[in-house]
């Protein structure tokens, strides 16, 4: 295709821009019970998206009180300005939110700039290094607030911003899509795990009594014991990161973050060598083994799909009887305010050793119970597993393509695209005077 980037123009992203706000500069006071108003913090923006169920709530007079400027909406973009710096988000729905300390909000002037293209063009290189240059200099990388709007941007026409944002989010879409189908699918199985396991209300528990144990009334026939009589307990540790043929594309090398969020983990952030495996060979784990996180973050708990290793702060729990695998990952889980307190214990960084966690305590269900349960949820985490596969193909397809389309490298401008829907028509502007830009 012929390089058509010389009909591109660089502009001040405050110029096609219908303003650029920051955060209220002061910690805004949250409450524990849920409601609907709920505050955005720098953990909540990753990879393109934004986060709104780990989320801190606070009441109607707050959240007036932190948008008198303006209210964020669906379509804003958000771009965190330290710790860390340079992750960006939009916002997919119109939930009554507020932005915590140390964010962005970008809203476009939809006749000028796809607010689409603008997420995508803050993940490429070209606004990533102005951001960096910003934020370098100090102990804390960090983007000044009025530097937000001296940020430069390369814009084609905007047709053909709608035409890379479309095909960039038709990804974002499918991935969108299979994240919310494993939330499901994982809830489906949770809740029978409830109904069996802590209501008690499993297939013909009509005919058998409850009993007392140490955990409280059990049914007759099932038993309480230790994580470690259910399972081989390991507890990962790190390899010399001085010798550098310990690390390679060999090993899933686990950490907490590769963690979050997923049911199973088929990826990591690093990778052991043959040479680092070998270091520690009684640490490798095969897969379907249950991860606790156990130092510092407790209790987040994942699935091994392949065989891998921990770093210390990751205990192991590998099943015994591999048909309680479903069963023990929802009893862990269930168990984290208990893991909480238990590495609590006046500490000033929380730590459930190895000690701790294999003399956990919990019941050990009828096998047939089990069995039933294994044989339902079996095939749920079978699903689960297979979708997190495909987003990760996504992902890279749209993470190859994103740099190349942003930069004009790939030419779509004579190619059929469907624009989405709600890209062809500007968004109807409200009456209400715009917020004061930055200065």
């Amino acid at each position: 295709m012929k390089d058509k980037t010389h009909q591109w123009k660089r502009v001040l992203i405050k110029d096609v821009c219908e303003f650029i706000l920051d955060c209220v500069n002061k910690t805004a006071p949250t409450i524990e019970s849920p409601t609907p108003y709920k505050m955005l913090r720098t953990t909540n923006v990753k990879a393109g998206s934004i986060d709104l169920i780990n989320v801190k709530y606070v009441t109607k007079e707050i959240y007036d009180n932190w948008t008198r400027r303006a209210v964020p909406r669906k379509g804003d973009v958000i771009l965190t300005r330290e710790a860390p710096l340079g992750l960006v988000g939009i916002l997919r729905t119109n939930d009554t939110i507020f932005l915590g300390q140390r964010l962005i909000q970008y809203r476009t002037d939809p006749e000028k700039l796809n607010n689409y293209f603008l997420l995508y063009a803050f993940q490429a290189y070209n606004l990533q290094a102005q951001i960096r240059s910003f934020g370098s200099g100090a102990t804390v990388e960090h983007m000044r607030v009025p530097d937000a709007e001296k940020l430069t941007i390369l814009l084609p026409d905007l047709l053909l911003q709608q035409k890379i944002a479309s095909i960039l989010s038709n990804y974002d879409d499918l991935i969108e899509n299979n994240t919310r189908r494993i939330k499901i699918l994982e809830q489906m199985a949770k809740l029978i795990h409830e109904e069996w396991f802590i209501k008690f209300r499993f297939p013909g528990h009509e005919n058998v009594k409850m009993v007392s144990s140490e955990l409280g009334e059990i049914p007759e026939g099932w038993k309480v014991k230790t994580l470690g009589e259910l399972g081989e307990i390991i507890t990962g540790k790190t390899p010399s990161t001085k010798n550098k043929k310990n690390y390679g594309a060999y090993v899933p090398f686990i950490k907490i973050p590769d963690m979050h969020g997923n049911l199973f983990c088929i990826s990591s952030s690093q990778y052991l060598s043959k040479t680092g495996e070998a270091s520690q060979k009684n640490k490798t784990l095969p897969k379907n083994t249950v991860l606790v996180s156990c130092i510092g973050t407790i209790g987040v708990v994942s699935i091994t799909s392949i065989e891998s290793q921990t770093n210390q702060q990751i205990n192991a729990l590998i099943p015994f009887d591999s048909k309680k695998l479903e069963y023990l990952y929802f009893e862990l889980k269930r168990l984290k305010a208990h893991l909480k307190n238990l590495g609590a214990n006046g500490a000033i960084l929380t730590n459930v050793n190895k000690e701790k966690f294999q003399s956990v305590k919990v019941t050990d269900p009828d096998k047939n119970i089990v069995k039933t349960f294994h044989e339902i949820t079996s095939p749920i985490f079978s699903q689960i597993k297979n979708l997190q596969f495909k987003n990760q193909n996504l992902c890279k397809t749209r993470d190859l393509l994103l740099p190349k389309l942003i930069s004009g490298e790939i030419d779509v401008s004579d190619l059929d695209i469907q624009i989405r829907d709600d890209f062809k028509v500007p968004q109807v502007q409200e009456t209400e005077n715009k917020p004061k830009r930055l200065s």
